[in-house]
């Protein structure tokens, strides 16, 4: 990895298929070695885990429909509860041949959320921007998507003309993010003021 960062290319960033099922140590040795994970549900069975996902801002691609069809009622999805929690969720596909009845499975995804969990426009696209940055794309296409400044920490990061997420939804993310990592280092921490690209 070292290697390839080093001439510039693109690195391996591990995002596994964990905590849909099994164990809660699945969950546990994600958060020491991966970037994002995919599902996560289990998490609402560790309340320590998952503030330490919040801290870490690790990202959660979750697929409520898939969980609803194999593991967990769409009802008693944590993905709501997540979201206001503030975790880095986004929405995405599972099994789409299996799963979605459409064509346009992750739109299904979102409009099927947006309906039983009442989600706002300003909520979906919080949560497509997060999608963006969980992503393994690369800067320039990120860049394209949600701005130029995406990878910078709080309203500075935020492109409203690109994510159509206003700046005082980004501020209160990062001030109460802000605020419980000052907390937990007993106000000796320093934040780095962009985001791992």
């Amino acid at each position: 990895m070292q290697l390839r960062d080093s001439k510039g290319m693109t690195t391996i960033k591990l995002r596994p298929h964990c905590g849909e099922a099994g164990d809660i140590d699945h969950l546990a040795a994600a958060f020491l070695t991966s970037h994002n994970i995919a599902h996560g549900v289990n998490l609402k069975k560790s309340p320590v885990l998952q503030y330490l996902y919040y801290l870490a801002q690790i990202g959660l691609a979750m697929s409520p429909l898939s969980n609803n069809s194999l593991f967990i009622d769409y009802h008693r999805n944590p993905f709501p509860t997540f979201f206001l929690r503030g975790l880095n969720v986004s929405l995405s596909t599972d099994d789409p041949l299996q799963i979605h009845l459409t064509k346009e499975p992750l739109v299904e995804e979102y409009s099927v959320a947006a309906s039983l969990w009442k989600l706002s426009s300003c909520d979906l696209c919080e949560i497509a921007r997060n999608s963006v940055y969980q992503s393994g794309f690369s800067h320039r296409l990120k860049s394209h998507w949600i701005g130029r400044n995406y990878y910078k920490r709080g309203p500075d990061g935020n492109d409203i003309h690109q994510t159509n997420v206003p700046h005082i939804r980004i501020e209160f993310r990062h001030n109460i993010w802000k605020d419980e990592m000052e907390l937990i280092h007993f106000g000796n921490v320093k934040l780095p003021e962009e985001t791992d690209r």
